[in-house]
């Protein structure tokens, strides 16, 4: 099986299924990494061709979940891009904290959760952790069921510490998680007013308001159509003057509702909202 072969007209079908079947839509999914997705998960189950991945999903409601999960993993890691941490900490929380003495943050899209550890552990250290109120959504249950657990492969710890380092944190790494059977099990303490919740960011309504957004390297995946959607409602989630953070590879500038927002930091894609 080749990646030509996995042609336009089989992820149309593919797609419809799946949002007569389960309401997820995908339709509007940028196609190229969709259709790499959708290779790699018939070469991972040894489908020959589509039809044979529709019909398995047709019959079999179990296997949606895996599947969602294999379409939509992403690969994240503790502090990621550290200099943008140190922005947060150095200007936009204590920014947020001049007018107010609680915060709260929504990490739309949060994964496997390292973001949202990485954000516990920055507001300890800052001794804010007790004063924020933190949601973390996902469309994924099964890897908010792992984000939950806040239970990490050893071996990516190393990674994580460099970025911590980097990042110019008051302690160490280790201090936040002990070594259990080759993982790290992060402190449970550190998200503890943590409510994590299944979200589709495409579908969903808008049910809260923030002073803080991150949605990260999500909307990547999205075609322009729907990252206006999605923005729109990001949008009307911040309070005014509440801040939005997106992907380093993602940009506000084109879309609908750019006007109302200000960039606050071009390079760590840091914008805030100015109006309603």
């Amino acid at each position: 099986m080749h990646m030509q072969d996995v042609e336009i007209s089989d992820l149309r079908r593919l797609t419809k299924v799946i949002l007569d079947e389960y309401d997820y839509d995908f339709t509007n999914y940028a196609m190229s990494s969709f259709r790499r997705r959708i290779q790699r998960i018939l070469e991972l189950y040894k489908f020959g061709n589509v039809n044979m991945l529709i019909k398995r999903l047709k019959e079999d409601r179990e296997f949606f979940d895996e599947f969602i999960s294999e379409v939509t993993v992403n690969v994240t890691e503790m502090f990621r891009d550290p200099s943008f941490w140190r922005e947060l900490r150095d200007h936009i929380i204590p920014n947020i904290l001049l007018n107010h003495n609680t915060i709260s943050i929504w990490h739309a899209g949060c994964s496997s959760g390292e973001e949202v550890f990485s954000m516990a552990i920055l507001l300890r250290e800052m001794k804010m952790l007790d004063k924020a109120k933190i949601i973390a959504t996902d469309i994924d249950t099964s890897i908010l069921d792992r984000a939950r657990r806040g239970a990490y492969p050893i071996k990516n710890m190393d990674l994580n510490e460099k970025n911590y380092i980097r990042f110019q944190g008051s302690g160490k790494l280790s201090d936040y998680y002990k070594e259990e059977n080759g993982k790290a099990m992060l402190d449970p303490s550190l998200v503890e007013n943590v409510s994590w919740r299944q979200h589709d960011l495409v579908k969903g309504i808008v049910f809260n308001k923030f002073d803080l957004i991150l949605c990260r390297n999500v909307m990547i995946y999205f075609n322009q159509n729907l990252q206006n959607e999605v923005l729109k409602k990001l949008h009307e989630s911040l309070f005014k003057y509440g801040y939005l953070v997106i992907g380093s590879k993602e940009s506000l500038i084109w879309c609908e509702i750019a006007n109302k927002f200000i960039v606050v930091n071009n390079e760590e894609k840091i914008y805030k909202k100015i109006k309603d």
